[in-house]
């Protein structure tokens, strides 16, 4: 037996759920976030780098489950590279659902499968810029454009982290880049001082839906941190209406009290969400 203790949930749901996933791991798939839960959130997208102790535990745990998905904005070649989940021993079964579901990997072919890019992406890059100078919010603020490349450009994040105030631009920028964004068929998805402009009917929520239906699931615990999360927490309550158990883990952040109000688990960050995976990894084992 191991060391970690596993949290108890709050709701009636998620000791439900929690106790479905322990009795039937075969059956139950477990779906993380990336940034601010497997990985620390760092003023510098491009630096993010998945937990030392995350691909250690969930290579641990995956074999004993239908399967384990990481779910992200992010390109899913970056989130694979970034998370250092690449010729894992144990995580054969991995999947990464990378720009929130539009973008698959998987571990046993090792590339990468996506869509045609949507045409109002090149329309908002070349406006961008004058948007972001008349809302006075450009100092600081940081366009996501080298992965845009790299993802044939699915979408757009604009970054306030690194802006004198970052708050105070972020506020700034959500209306004239939502309104930016309908003018070419896309929506925002806010984040933790990052707005992301993307193709809309994609989400975390659908691409997890989808994805436990898929796998034939009968129990899901996902883990997120951050807004662009609450959809798929709205999925998994959904799935509970169709008879799938769930847990919903919140990687715990002053800056998104909603996420954390609604979860069944609540964990100090991306440490937490590894000794959640840990103390799971050691009741399955």
């Amino acid at each position: 037996m191991g060391s970690h203790t596993l949290p108890e949930p709050v709701t009636a749901a998620g000791r439900e759920g929690l106790a479905a996933l322990l009795a039937r791991p075969g059956r139950a798939v477990v779906a993380l976030d990336f940034d601010g839960t497997l990985a620390e959130i760092v003023p510098d997208p491009e630096r993010a780098r998945a937990h030392p102790g995350a691909v250690p535990a969930l290579a641990r745990l995956a074999p004993r489950l239908a399967s384990v998905a990481v779910i992200t904005g992010r390109p899913a070649g970056v989130a694979v590279r970034y998370g250092g989940f690449a010729g894992v021993a144990g995580l054969e079964r991995l999947v990464v659902l990378g720009h929130y579901g539009a973008e698959r990997w998987d571990a046993v072919s090792g590339v990468v499968r996506s869509p045609a890019p949507h045409p109002g992406i090149a329309a908002v890059l070349a406006e961008l810029p004058g948007v972001l100078d008349k809302s006075g919010a450009w100092p600081g603020t940081w366009v996501e454009t080298a992965p845009i490349e790299n993802k044939g450009g699915r979408a757009v994040a604009v970054h306030t982290r690194r802006a004198p105030s970052p708050q105070a631009a972020f506020r700034a920028l959500r209306e004239p880049l939502a309104e930016l964004a309908a003018r070419h068929g896309l929506i925002v998805e806010p984040g933790r001082l990052v707005l992301e402009l993307r193709p809309p009917g994609v989400d975390k929520g659908v691409a997890l839906a989808e994805y436990v239906r898929e796998a034939g699931a009968e129990c899901v615990l996902y883990a997120g941190d951050d807004l662009g999360d609450l959809a798929a927490f709205g999925a998994v309550e959904g799935l509970r209406e169709e008879g799938v158990r769930g847990v919903l883990v919140c990687s715990g952040s002053a800056e998104v009290g909603e996420l954390a109000a609604r979860a069944d688990v609540v964990v100090d960050g991306p440490a937490g969400v590894v000794g959640l995976l840990e103390a799971l990894g050691d009741a399955v084992g």
